[in-house]
């Protein structure tokens, strides 16, 4: 179908999205899939393996603090968003959660944010897979086969995303939750072992903000940002999630809460048994592979390597099928090309979307290598994917950090609308724009050292672009809601098909209405 009809009547384009595929896999993925979805996206064994020596660069001895603060921000935040999610569900996240609640303008600002945080966290999860991939093929003598190895290693990643992603959602899930649950196992048997050789106590960690003001923290809760985010995701499964109202607010609150306490163990034990370590652990690029020969268990830091790279290969896959959803339903409100927001007649999966998220994902970080080879710089080591690593992790928060915002403060607007406003409702909204000022405020104060003294100006600029689209294409209430109404007509058509009852949104008044 035409993308062309993009005309002010409300009718017109409602009329284009109900002629157009735009069905996804119905009652596909239970609980634990909707929760693997989130856990990849947090990647508990990314920041195991490349974060904690970040943190512990920027907050020190006080990393493990940092991720508590972090947890319990985030867990205001999740206390929002589940007010959406156990009374709506959707495609879109908390990009049409956020219309709800502010509007379709507000809303698009915060699906910009979203697309900009799950791509630049798949870049991560892309360079991460990259730079351990590279690290495995030097210890086999193999890097000589390629001629180009990272980049190479970069496509082989995301065209195995796609190809996954675009196949199956069910498969893709059940494949990160393996690969996932085997990493954090290795990854957690080294660190008991650690625990039991190198003692439990930590008098350093045990004070932690000596010598480590407010300023290491505030940046610290940005990294701890970095690990944190992806609990969200769940939200962008509503129309697959088996019981979504149910299943989506469990996961979102379960995959903070395991990832941050696993976040918070790993941190103390790596900071502690590294702490004699020379070089120090902020120096190192693979700490859990020190970690374990110092432990005289050199074997098993292979091991942990092919964990951390399936660890990360499972990440870019994750925000693929997120980041491509959020695309995909700005798509169906007009934002984007109705093209964007079509489906797969057979794999019920956004095909279009997941294409082009999957194409942005491999050219950034390429571009970032060429531009390094050009420069003379990182072309025959590994820092030049570790470097682009953590250049896309603060992109990324930055993004989530926009994004969380917008819904925290959508709550309370959305809960009065429909009637349900209650005063602990503004009081979980105040209190997470109040935690969320820390990190903001890290982004900038004090002046980090370059690159990540340009990066907020560079996001900046997007959040520019992005406003100048949503104003130009964003939708009017009336139209929103014609076009929600032509959506759940495909939901109720696809719950006859499945032969079971189809779930609506409790508070089914007119969307913006």
């Amino acid at each position: 179908m035409s993308d062309t009809t993009l005309g002010p009547k409300a009718g017109n384009y409602a009329d284009t999205v109900k002629n157009t595929h735009t069905k996804l896999k119905h009652n596909a993925l239970n609980f634990w899939e909707v929760s693997a979805q989130a856990v990849a996206l947090i990647s508990p064994s990314m920041t195991a393996a490349l974060i904690v020596p970040l943190m512990f660069g920027t907050a020190g001895t006080a990393g493990w603090l940092c991720y508590l603060f972090g947890t319990i921000m985030l867990l205001f935040v999740a206390i929002s968003l589940n007010q959406f999610a156990k009374r709506y569900t959707s495609a879109g996240s908390m990009y049409e959660y956020t219309v709800k609640g502010l509007g379709p303008k507000v809303g698009g600002v915060s699906g910009w944010c979203l697309i900009f945080a799950y791509m630049f966290i798949g870049i991560a999860g892309v360079t991460g897979f990259t730079h351990f991939a590279a690290m495995l093929l030097t210890q086999a003598g193999a890097t000589g086969y390629l001629s180009h190895p990272y980049i190479t290693l970069f496509a082989i990643c995301v065209a195995v995303s796609w190809f996954l992603s675009y196949k199956d959602i069910t498969f893709s899930t059940l494949l990160m939750l393996i690969l996932e649950g085997v990493s954090v196992t290795v990854i957690m048997i080294l660190a008991i072992v650690a625990i039991l050789k190198t003692g439990a106590v930590d008098t350093a960690q045990l004070h932690p903000t000596q010598g480590h003001g407010l300023k290491d923290i505030g940046l610290g809760v940005v990294v701890a940002i970095f690990s944190l985010v992806g609990f969200e995701c769940a939200t962008a499964f509503g129309e697959e999630a088996k019981k979504p109202l149910i299943t989506i607010p469990r996961a979102v609150i379960a995959s903070l809460l395991v990832t941050g306490a696993f976040f918070i163990f790993i941190t103390y034990v790596e900071t502690h048994a590294l702490a004699n370590n020379n070089p120090t652990l902020d120096q190192l690029t693979a700490p859990l592979t020190t970690l374990s020969q110092n432990l005289g268990m050199g074997w098993m830091g292979i091991v942990i390597e092919i964990g951390a790279m399936t660890s990360f290969f499972a990440l870019a896959m994750s925000c693929m099928n997120a980041g491509s959803r959020i695309i995909f339903t700005m798509a169906r409100y007009g934002i984007f090309p109705i093209s964007m927001g079509s489906s797969h007649k057979h794999n019920l999966t956004p095909h279009f979307a997941l294409t082009i998220f999957g194409i942005i994902q491999f050219l950034i970080p390429s571009a970032f290598m060429l531009i390094s080879y050009m420069g003379g710089s990182g072309a025959d080591g590994i820092a030049v994917p570790f470097d682009a690593f953590n250049a896309a992790g603060l992109f990324g928060a930055m993004g989530f950090s926009g994004a969380y915002v917008l819904i925290s403060l959508a709550t309370p607007f959305y809960l009065k609308k429909i009637g349900e406003l209650k005063a602990w409702h503004v009081v979980v909204c105040v209190m997470a724009e109040l935690l969320l000022v820390v990190p903001i405020v890290g982004l900038v104060w004090p002046v980090p050292p370059f690159p990540a003294n340009v990066q907020p100006y560079i996001f900046g600029g997007y959040i520019v672009i992005g406003i100048i689209l949503v104003l130009i294409r964003s939708r009017s209430k009336d139209e929103f809601a014609s076009i929600r109404l032509v959506l759940e007509e495909h939901a109720m058509a696809k719950a006859v098909d499945a032969s079971a009852p189809p779930e609506l949104p409790p508070d089914a008044e007119p969307a913006l209405a």
